[in-house]
């Protein structure tokens, strides 16, 4: 198998920190995301950043994958070192991608194991067993519930939308299944479907599948909780004479009133047209002043003639 270099796959140093790798992997994310990217090869860039990133951003993963040491460069032939398996155990099982039909690569199961319970995308499964003790009682059969990430944008979070995920399972093959997620979900929410995990056996009861939200990160929004936060540019006559202006939502534009003598860092609310369960959380607007720059005599003229009949200090208080 070639071996990986996950810190060249996201840009970032050996010695780089779990904010500096963070961001690499949101930039990276938003970039290649299947979804939104217009790249030609988006879906295969966009897996292998999320592998680099599940390891990456992991201490245990990160040490044990440093203990291969920095002489390896991506293509080369690999075999994990003798007693790899003893020395790092991750566990074994059940491994897929919502995003296609296979996995992480084959250098990332030789080293974490296929059915490593992966955090930060794709399916790990739990056996739940609970056997009866008592006497000429049924032992019930184990079951696995599986876990995955689903990526979404805050425009499919907002409205709902549907996903059809592809889930690897050695036993039975591939299969298909398409999800609906609702409008209104949340960042870590986690929604159940009963009975769409993994049976131990072959006719077995079978476990749940869980797929936990995850939003691809927003050119214009941030994201506190259920509310959302959009930084408005304004110039300076709209703030101090007061306007509308047409505002970017997750449900489309709306007309906002800007108060007349509104300052730089004002927030407007927006009330129900955040995130959560019946619209429940909010927008608020960030108002921020941006002055035009002085390109000609004439524009400086106008601030000269300006700050004579307009004298103003902002730091009297200082």
């Amino acid at each position: 198998m070639k071996y990986k270099d996950y810190y060249q796959l996201l840009g970032v140093s050996r010695t780089a920190t779990p904010d500096e790798i963070k961001r690499a992997y949101r930039k990276l994310a938003r970039k290649y995301h299947p979804d939104v990217s217009k790249e030609p090869d988006a879906e295969e860039r966009f897996k292998e950043v999320q592998e680099a990133y599940e390891v990456l951003k992991d201490p245990k993963k990160r040490d044990a994958y440093n203990h291969l040491g920095s002489n390896w460069k991506t293509g080369q032939e690999f075999r994990p070192p003798p007693g790899w398996e003893t020395k790092f155990d991750f566990g074994t099982g059940f491994s897929g991608s919502p995003f296609g039909a296979s996995g992480f690569s084959d250098f990332f199961d030789s080293l974490f194991g296929s059915g490593f319970s992966r955090s930060g995308s794709g399916f790990y499964s739990h056996s739940g067993t609970s056997p009866y003790g008592t006497r000429g009682r049924a032992r019930p059969q184990p079951v696995r519930d599986e876990y995955a990430k689903v990526c979404i944008t805050l425009e499919e979070a907002y409205l709902g939308t549907e996903r059809a995920l592809q889930l690897q399972n050695t036993s039975t093959g591939n299969r298909q299944l398409k999800v609906k997620i609702p409008p209104g979900v949340t960042q870590g929410q986690k929604i159940r479907l009963a009975g769409q995990g993994r049976s131990v056996s072959m006719h077995g009861p079978k476990g749940n599948l869980y797929l936990e939200i995850e939003f691809i990160p927003h050119t214009l929004f941030r994201l506190d909780g259920k509310d959302l936060y959009l930084d408005l540019p304004i110039t300076p006559w709209e703030a101090a004479l007061g306007t509308t202006i047409k505002v970017p939502t997750l449900g489309g534009q709306l007309d906002v009133k800007v108060p007349a003598g509104s300052q730089s860092g004002r927030k407007l609310r927006l009330k129900n047209r955040g995130l959560g369960k019946g619209r429940s959380g909010n927008q608020y607007i960030v108002l921020k002043m941006v002055t035009p720059e002085a390109r000609s005599d004439a524009d400086r003229e106008f601030y000269r003639k300006m700050a004579d009949e307009m004298p103003f200090n902002p730091r009297t208080h200082m």
